[in-house]
């Protein structure tokens, strides 16, 4: 007889589900910034955003601006259910809940009006999902961003395509 191991079983997807990816720039930083962000409906539709901010802050300011304008968008056209990809670690670390056991990240006093704000607009979804990926994942939000400031599209490189020391 063989035995195997009870796998986990994943999480069923809210009905709805939305998925955001989000990103910002600032140039120089800090400076100008520029939000893009990407919207992906459950039928399949995708929804883009790509502004100019009138405000000067640095990118992790910019990082949250896109967010928020991604929710403010998301909520208008009538999304419950979010999944928020960025490949910011500040962003996710101030705003996702802390994990049982963890401690919640210190606050950024700098930033923390504008990540109240941000509360508050997740607060209007029923359940909001986090998830940290690597820049390249993240290329269109980026070329959003850089796009409203009129500056060239990055090219990330892929992990495997890491130089070689010599």
């Amino acid at each position: 007889m063989t035995h195997t191991a009870a796998l986990p079983v994943a999480q069923p997807a809210p009905p709805g589900l939305w998925v955001i990816h989000c990103d910002g720039s600032a140039i120089p930083n800090p400076g100008r910034m520029g939000l893009g962000a990407t919207l992906l409906a459950p039928d399949g539709q995708q929804h883009t955003l790509s502004h100019t901010s009138s405000l000067v802050g640095c990118n992790n300011e910019a990082e949250l601006r896109a967010l928020m304008a991604a929710l403010r968008q998301a909520h208008a056209l009538g999304a419950r259910a979010i999944a928020v990809r960025s490949d910011s670690s500040l962003l996710i670390e101030q705003l996702r809940p802390p994990q049982p056991g963890q401690r919640p990240a210190a606050p950024i006093t700098r930033l923390a009006e504008l990540f109240d704000s941000a509360r508050a607009w997740l607060a209007r979804f029923d359940s909001v999902q986090w998830q940290w990926i690597p820049r390249h994942r993240n290329s269109a939000a980026d070329t959003l961003a850089r796009a409203a400031l009129g500056a060239p599209a990055k090219v990330a490189p892929h992990p495997s395509h890491k130089k070689k020391k010599r």
